[in-house]
């Protein structure tokens, strides 16, 4: 019989080419599997089969449990009874009991035939995947096998992979026979084994289709730093040379634009736009809002964000039909891109100078002309006027240097009243909240004022009540209430 088995396992390894141990793992599971029928639908059985010689052993075991979480008396022991029969015992391991082991020949065959095929399966189905990935590819090329639910099932060589409808690039037109490339999304590990999940919407397929078409790529010679699609219609690529004899943008174009046309051909017609990618963000959003051109740029940190502004027979291209082209750049650089003319970008920065010559007509106490001159300097804030230093300020033409003190000392001044009002409505307010990224002891001052002291309290506020009691912007007002919200969700 030990013979029988080992014949066995070799025909059935070399039949599926899988390693021995995984058809003696599966006959294992086929032997313990039928000798449980035998004993109880609940029971634990553990077969292991001697790789050398063939001969096998049964055991029927229990795992031992605290005595309050035994449920099934047929697989679980309580800590106690296991004592009282191994006095060293410890939760977690194992009480075995030798079974006389199943007649070989006797076993339910069909059953034991079904464990051992479907592990084989399994194990066939890895090897196959696990060879496939040490190929290292990205992109797969297969036939349309059949078409579920509208989810396409691909064939690429002995691998199934599934193309999900929403991965499809939209009014495609798939048929069963049609031969295909997608992106390797990613592997689905379920129940029924490994899955392969293919892309032909992700911004990377665009990425490895020109890798395929400009060899430079693969030299090294030229490289795409980030890529954007609207599937089906439009997508931006970044493209960066490293060498200095190469035009980035005409190598990927092609001679007569075959490249870029052979991209466009797999993607059903989508436009691309091949942009020059900068290491200056500045730069490299106003690449990629090409082919429209920007007057001038202004770059805020806090917000991520940038406002470019150009001229109103621009306007209409920079945005792009449905918003499209100015989607795009602001997915492509990763900034936040906020357009507007030269004339709303005129009333917005009068607008801003109008609040600043408040501030510091109420808060220093001056008239509109000190104001004015203190903005033309380009100050904005009293703790610039309050701490600049001094040797900037006396640089002023229109001050001089008994001018400049008093401003500075009234600044300060009204600076420390502020600190110790805050200080005192701090009071009471948690630690989470003012741990918070952009959250600063005067905002939460202001916050506290109007009863709001914990994350909780501010992450319960709607953006435009956060706007009113903070004084933010409605960005910066949003980020802060996700970022106060984000626990919930952790």
């Amino acid at each position: 019989m030990s013979r029988e088995v080992l014949l066995l396992v070799d025909a059935l390894a070399r039949e599926k080419n899988v390693a021995k141990d995984i058809v003696f793992t599966a006959l294992e599971m086929a032997l313990a599997s039928a000798t449980k029928k035998r004993i109880h639908d609940d029971a634990d059985v553990r077969v292991s089969i001697d790789r050398d010689s063939g001969d096998y052993e049964s055991f029927r075991r229990w795992v031992v449990l605290p005595d309050a979480e035994v449920e099934n008396d047929e697989a679980q022991m309580g800590i106690i009874d296991a004592r009282e029969q191994f006095p060293d015992i410890e939760v977690g391991e194992y009480v075995e009991e030798p079974l006389e082991p199943i007649d070989f020949g006797r076993i339910g065959a069909q059953a034991a035939k079904q464990v051992i095929l479907q592990k084989i399966r399994d194990a066939e189905r890895e090897q196959i995947l696990n060879d496939f990935l040490n190929r290292g590819e990205h992109l797969v090329t297969g036939s349309i096998k059949r078409i579920e639910r509208g989810n396409a099932i691909v064939e690429c060589g002995r691998l199934e992979a599934v193309l999900p409808r929403d991965q499809q690039i939209p009014k495609e037109n798939l048929r069963v026979g049609d031969r295909l490339r997608a992106f390797l999304l990613r592997i689905d590990r379920g129940q029924r084994g490994p899955q392969l999940i293919l892309s032909r919407a992700a911004p990377e397929f665009i990425t490895r289709l020109f890798e395929l078409e400009v060899p430079e790529m693969e030299d090294g010679l030229l490289e795409i730093k980030a890529a954007a699609r609207d599937p089906g219609l439009r997508a931006k690529i970044a493209v960066k040379s490293n060498d200095p004899r190469i035009d980035p943008i005409g190598t990927c174009v092609g001679l007569r634009g075959s490249r870029v046309t052979a991209v466009r051909n797999e993607l059903g017609g989508e436009n691309v736009d091949i942009v020059l990618w900068s290491a200056e963000p500045a730069q490299f959003v106003i690449n990629a809002l090409a082919p429209a051109e920007a007057s001038s740029i202004v770059v805020d940190e806090e917000t991520h964000t940038m406002e470019v502004v150009v001229d109103e027979s621009n306007l209409a291209m920079a945005i792009g039909r449905g918003g499209q082209n100015v989607k795009l750049a602001s997915e492509l650089t990763g900034w936040n891109i906020n357009l507007m003319t030269e004339q709303a970008a005129a009333e917005k920065t009068e607008a801003e100078q109008a609040q600043v010559r408040n501030l510091f007509c109420d808060r220093l106490d001056v008239d509109e002309e000190v104001a004015d001159i203190l903005i033309a300097e380009g100050f904005s804030s009293l703790e610039e006027v309050a701490y600049v230093p001094l040797a900037e300020m006396l640089e002023i033409e229109a001050f001089d240097e008994d001018t400049v003190n008093e401003l500075r000392q009234r600044a300060r001044n009204v600076l420390l009243t502020e600190a110790i009002v805050n200080e005192e409505h701090l009071e009471g307010v948690a630690e989470d909240m003012l741990s918070l990224e952009g959250m600063d002891k005067a905002l939460a001052a202001k916050l506290a004022q109007g009863g709001v002291k914990s994350r909780d309290e501010l992450a319960d506020l709607a953006v435009d009540e956060l706007v009113e009691l903070g004084g933010l912007d409605e960005t910066s007002a949003k980020n802060l209430i996700t970022r106060a919200r984000a626990h919930w969700f952790e």
